[in-house]
């Protein structure tokens, strides 16, 4: 008998799960999110306020939180899916009326201890109640018009909801969430086909509805939109934060200009730099080997779902991981491609590394959910 055999076998019931835990993505969080430490100590020009040191005790109580969330049986977690869904609902609802406005949006509820962002819940216990659905519902009515019609309901109120705050990155991240999962389950590619003529089409309005009475986005997301394909037409206006971005990050090389030495971010010449921005950060200061060394631990905290998934047993765990993985994968996908210039700017933090307190509990959670889904899986 080897000794993790025997310290398993003597060791109590209620604390032997931790031996089952998915350690290495619980060693790579935590890599990440020293990273994001380490970014908002340089951008607040070597000190832990204000950022890197509430950014520490948000991951403490996150990680609390994750290892709490773990302990509890998966089954707890399925049978609580849909009021978990309707919760996170009604904050979105709720800010339509109590919400404070940060920014020019109104997307925060303010709990007095922190400001509460309920499209961050709403992100997890989406994947949450369509993994449940999914595993309720028989596979032979899987792709049936009518079983199709509710998952779609599910994704489309909070998505309708958030893009009214207006929050255009968080309604994408639901929606494409949402449709990945779908696919997963088991849907026909044939219904993927129509809403991707439907999506044409609906860019297609978007475009011709610019300067009518009829107007489907604001100004402003348009003015993204012509940045986005053009940044120089207004480098000093709609045009600067991207520009200005790309500039850190060229600036940077192969392996950066040094910790804490980055021009952009210390004259403040980026914008949002301990938020959506971030990532520029750490490329002017670190280089490509930087940015490139934390794209991999993002991409093996991805591969370590994806294997727990697919050894597990049971639909609504293996599904569960595979929601929470794939958000976790367009978190820093969609942030990473909106600083470099590759996607327009929607305002979606760089997961673990942004500073934010609802992103990361949220975010920390969804993981403990992962954890559950794996400690507690058929052997």
């Amino acid at each position: 008998m080897s000794y993790l055999e025997y310290s398993v076998k003597t060791t109590p019931a209620g604390w032997r799960k931790v031996f089952y835990f998915n350690w290495p993505v619980v060693v790579l969080v935590t890599a990440v999110a020293c990273v994001g430490f380490l970014m908002l100590y340089s951008v607040a020009g070597g000190s832990l306020t204000p950022w890197a040191e509430p950014q520490m005790k948000r991951y403490v109580l996150g990680l609390m939180a994750m290892f709490t969330v773990a302990l509890v049986p998966i089954w707890f977690w399925r049978n609580m899916a849909f009021l978990a869904y309707l919760g996170a609902l009604a904050l979105l609802v709720a800010v339509e009326f109590i919400g404070t406005v940060g920014m020019g949006a109104q997307r925060w509820i303010d709990l007095g201890f922190m400001q509460l962002q309920p499209s961050e819940l709403m992100k997890i216990t989406l994947v949450m109640a369509l993994a449940a659905y999914y595993d309720w519902l028989p596979l032979r009515k899987t792709s049936r018009p009518f079983w199709v019609l509710l998952p779609i309901l599910l994704i489309v109120l909070p998505t309708g909801l958030v893009l009214t705050q207006p929050d255009l990155g968080t309604a994408i991240l639901l929606l494409t969430a949402g449709g990945l999962l779908m696919f997963l389950a088991g849907v026909h590619w044939a219904y993927f086909g129509a809403v991707i003529a439907a999506g044409a089409g609906t860019v297609a309005a978007v475009f011709q509805s610019r300067g009518t009475d009829w107007q489907l986005l604001k100004d402003y997301q348009f003015r993204r939109i012509d940045t986005f394909l053009d940044p120089s037409t207004d480098p000093l206006g709609a045009g600067y934060h991207i520009t200005q971005a790309k500039i850190a990050m060229g600036s940077g090389g192969w392996t950066g200009r040094g910790f804490m030495q980055g021009t952009q971010s210390r004259l403040n010449f980026l914008p949002e730099k301990h938020t959506d921005f971030i990532f520029n950060t750490l490329a002017e200061e670190f280089g490509f080997v930087g940015g490139f060394s934390l794209l991999v631990l993002y991409m093996l905290i991805l591969v370590f779902c994806i294997v727990s998934a697919l050894k597990n047993k049971d639909r609504f765990s293996s599904l569960l991981i595979l929601g929470i993985g794939l958000t976790f994968f367009l978190f820093f996908a969609v942030n990473m491609s909106m600083v470099m210039g590759l996607a327009p700017v929607v305002g979606v933090p760089l997961p673990l590394v942004s500073y934010g307190g609802s992103a990361m509990l949220v975010l920390m959670i969804a993981f403990g959910l992962v954890q559950s889904a794996h400690i507690h899986r058929p052997r």
